[in-house]
């Protein structure tokens, strides 16, 4: 038996050895959205398994017993997916596939009481393993929204530890991954987390660092701000961005190589009072119009905003201060990530030295290529997994704060479509050598000017890294950027 425990502490300690490097991208898919219609309806065959490092399926459940079950209602088809999900490692084999448990509809109260009673806690750890060996995933997220809120109680805290301490001794044992998916503000980590002795026992940290703003602050305000705004004016304000979230887990005791920064696929939208008034902090009515695929009030996802984007009827801002854009039409605002924001927050994670990046969610991102490319922020996110010592900058375009796009269609000199990503260290080329990168940086195909590669360095393949403008785009050397077609002078 003690060879047996030395042999799993071996394990876990190779396989923590090898999660301290940085270059994580894990990707978190939302099973439920193969009931969305239309353009909406995604499936495990959609997902890209070399884009990821880590893919977690959404979500399990947990019995009143503290046996962990399936959520679908047709558990037949939950499970033929789950093994859909697992089989990607036949396409992918350095894929890391695990499964979360909890979420936000799940709530708390449960969960507080499996980990308050010791039989009920070694109940949910063998129901566990036994889960995750039975269907062949790598480990476990815990996604407990969250210890000591929504009903919890003040001894959530610390029994979250011992309920992650003794999961992570059965895991060692099998070889598991353990990892959460945790809050990011300051004033709610101090309720729910230790946070030294979670980045002692597990394997990583899935910095939930969106939902920072939505309709419930009564003001427009953005859902994953990098930096905060002038706004942000009370202490509680300015936890509620990136940069404060992140220092508030690393000068708590967080391991900064078992942090993944949390990257949103979606946007946040509202209703104004005024259309008139249609800045940052505009007085709001309630959440935006639900989208048409997804059919959530307050939410769209990433190529929902992207159809709006194509009727050239709303207009788009890059918001300075805050490093990320929104758009408006009549009564409606959105904040939201695109390719330019994404780069941006990689570049910050890589900076900060974090373990990686994770994203919510797969089926939010414009996977059918609406926007002239399949998965455009999961692509971006793949910066993070660029080994180059030389670091990545994003240009600053020539524009003005929060330049809007015109609604005409017809751009001014100073009006960049935030359709790609807009990182580099090198000037676009127009002679690529056949088949491969000639170096890091962005390269135009000298025989479309439509098409375009972000390259990670020289030699690899250039058609893993293909970029293609939406209509009426072409990829701007000046720039590094799509632009409209007539600004493009070289093409």
């Amino acid at each position: 038996m003690m060879h047996t425990i030395l042999i799993g502490l071996l394990i876990s300690c190779l396989v923590s050895s090898a999660l301290s490097d940085s270059g994580r991208v894990v990707c978190y898919y939302g099973s439920w959205s193969t009931y969305r219609n239309a353009i909406g309806k995604f499936t495990v065959t959609d997902i890209k398994p070399n884009l990821c490092t880590h893919a977690i399926y959404c979500f399990i459940g947990l019995n009143e017993d503290g046996t962990v079950k399936v959520m679908d209602p047709y558990l037949d088809i939950d499970l033929g997916y789950m093994k859909k999900f697992n089989d990607m490692k036949k396409q992918n084999p350095s894929l890391k596939t695990m499964v979360a448990i909890g979420g936000w509809n799940e709530g708390s109260l449960k969960y507080s009481a499996m980990a308050a009673s010791p039989a009920r806690r070694q109940t949910f750890v063998q129901s566990a393993v036994k889960f995750l060996q039975s269907h062949g995933f790598d480990g476990l997220d815990l996604d407990w929204e969250y210890p000591g809120r929504r009903g919890g109680a003040s001894y959530d805290k610390a029994n979250f530890v011992s309920l992650i301490k003794e999961l992570k001794s059965a895991f060692a044992e099998h070889g598991l991954l353990l990892s959460a998916a945790v809050s990011a503000a300051a004033s709610a980590v101090d309720i729910s987390y230790d946070v030294r002795a979670l980045s002692q026992h597990l394997d990583m940290i899935n910095l939930m660092s969106y939902d920072l703003h939505g309709s419930w602050d009564k003001v427009t305000g953005q859902n994953a701000p990098l930096y905060p705004s002038q706004f942000d004016t009370t202490p509680a304000s300015k936890e509620l961005n990136i940069q404060s979230c992140v220092e508030a887990w690393i000068s708590r005791g967080a391991s900064r190589s078992k942090l993944n920064l949390g990257l949103a696929f979606y946007g946040r939208s509202f209703t104004l009072n005024n259309p008139n008034n249609n800045g940052l902090g505009a007085p709001i009515s309630g959440p935006g119009l639900p989208g048409r695929y997804s059919g959530e009030s307050g939410m769209l996802t990433y190529y929902e905003i992207i159809e709006h984007l194509k009727t050239k009827q709303w207009t788009y801002k890059w918001d300075q201060e805050q490093e990320v854009p929104y758009i408006h039409k009549a009564n409606q605002w959105i904040g939201f990530d695109d390719t330019r924001s994404i780069a941006k927050k990689v570049e910050y994670a890589k900076s900060e030295q974090l373990g990686g990046v994770m994203v919510w969610s797969l089926e939010s991102d414009d996977f059918r290529g609406l926007s002239g490319t399949n998965y455009p922020l999961l692509r971006t996110a793949n910066l993070m997994k660029d080994d180059s010592d030389k670091p990545f900058t994003v240009p600053t375009p020539n524009t003005t704060s929060d330049a809007p796009v015109p609604s005409t269609g017809a751009a001014s000199s100073t009006s960049v479509p935030s359709t790609t990503s807009a990182s580099s260290t090198t000037s676009g080329s127009t002679s690529i050598p056949s088949g491969l990168c000639p170096g890091k940086g962005f390269f135009r195909d000298p025989e479309d000017c439509q098409v375009f590669y972000h390259c990670p360095k020289a030699g690899v393949p250039l058609s893993e890294y293909k970029f293609v403008c939406a209509e009426k785009l072409l990829f701007d050397n000046s720039i590094e950027s799509c632009n409209w077609a007539e600004l493009v002078k070289d093409c």
